[in-house]
């Protein structure tokens, strides 16, 4: 399996942005996927998820700015980022589950490289 993060980049606070994850080596539609993102000098932490059957999650600090969605037919899982702040300074990785559904206590099975998303005041 092969998960390829794409479309971070630099940005200013209030902009808003979209990371694409594009899957490949397996059925991509059975699979849940979500995104995790590593800040500097801190763990990563989990952002988002969505199950095979489109249900999502957010961790709290994202609500209501973070979207997640995904394409079956072009096997690719986003994140559309809203008003972004400096905060959201971070490598952003895209995974996936061995299962349909999302688990907080499992880990992901496979990761993608992470793209870079950096804010300026």
């Amino acid at each position: 399996v092969q998960l390829q993060a794409s479309g971070g980049g630099l940005v200013q606070a209030g902009d808003s942005l979209t990371l694409s994850c594009a899957a490949s080596g397996r059925t991509f539609s059975s699979y849940a996927m979500a995104w995790f993102r590593q800040a500097p000098g801190k763990e990563r932490e989990f952002v988002a998820a969505i199950n095979w059957d489109a249900r999502k999650y957010y961790a709290d600090s994202v609500k209501g700015r973070f979207t997640i969605s995904r394409d079956n037919g072009k096997n690719t899982v986003y994140l559309r980022i809203n008003s972004l702040q400096p905060e959201g300074t971070a490598v952003y990785y895209c995974a996936t589950y061995s299962t349909g559904y999302y688990d907080a206590t499992a880990r992901p099975d496979y990761w993608g490289q992470g793209t870079l998303v950096t804010v300026s005041s």
